[in-house]
């Protein structure tokens, strides 16, 4: 091939790559966010203990396919029961709680970033449900969205099939370290009232994988709700490759 072909093909290649770039989003650029945060009270109410409503929510401008689905994970931490109608609004929730919630009753809902990394955007949502006893209930939840695939990643997007077994055990072994660390492994009555279950809140976050649990699942409510880091070193061949951080 001679020099002048080499140099032209060379100049295509840099041509279209730059055009890719004008047309693609920077997976390095993170989301922007714009933030809705408001606390309305029961209408007429002017005790101090109105029952109200509090949302902080964020919203991506450049995204706006994932609004609807922190709305609609948030509406799920409203449910007292898993049989619950799932409200059709937050605004319909929001409607229906000042409505009917008794003196002294609060709701607070929260959506935030947790981070973002190698194109995913990790959303973290919670709740508070406070009922004027000395314990709320709180609840958590994780959002991990893929910008290259435009989806809400399973736990099966993240796992190379197969490995799902071998991903919980990685995860019990974590729970153990956990236990280590804050003196309970040698707990025998704390081991056996509190053993160790798997958890649908699960966050890749850049420093490990997260799992988070609710109040009263592996620890008493007085130690609120665990975390427990997986790390990206226990996982090689069982999450999918591209999902380490830095191999995007």
């Amino acid at each position: 091939m001679s020099l002048l072909k080499f140099t032209a093909m060379a100049c295509v290649a840099l041509t279209l790559g730059a055009c890719q770039s004008l047309f693609q989003p920077n997976m390095h650029t993170a989301l922007q966010t714009k933030r809705d945060a408001w606390e309305h009270t029961k209408p007429g109410c002017t005790t101090p203990d109105c029952p109200l409503v509090n949302l902080d929510v964020i919203h991506f401008p450049d995204e706006p396919d994932l609004d609807p689905i922190i709305e609609r994970r948030l509406l799920q931490l409203t449910r007292t029961s898993n049989d619950a109608p799932l409200p059709a609004s937050l605004k319909a929730y929001e409607n229906t709680f000042l409505s009917q919630a008794p003196t002294g009753y609060g709701s607070y809902l929260q959506s935030k970033v947790r981070e973002q990394h190698d194109g995913l955007v990790i959303i973290e949502v919670s709740s508070y449900l406070d009922t004027g006893a000395p314990h709320g209930t709180p609840g958590r939840g994780f959002i991990n969205w893929s910008r290259q695939q435009h989806k809400v990643l399973t736990l099966q997007d993240m796992l190379v099939p197969g490995q799902e077994a071998t991903f919980w055990k990685a995860a019990e072994e974590a729970h153990r370290g956990w236990l280590t660390t804050r003196g309970l492994a040698s707990d025998p009555k704390f081991v056996h009232d509190w053993p160790f279950k798997q958890t649908p809140h699960i966050a890749l976050t850049y420093g490990g994988v997260i799992l988070k649990y609710d109040v009263d699942t592996i620890a008493p409510y007085a130690l609120g709700q665990p975390e427990i880091k997986v790390d990206y070193l226990r996982l090689n061949g069982v999450i999918r490759p591209e999902l380490f951080p830095g191999r995007g």
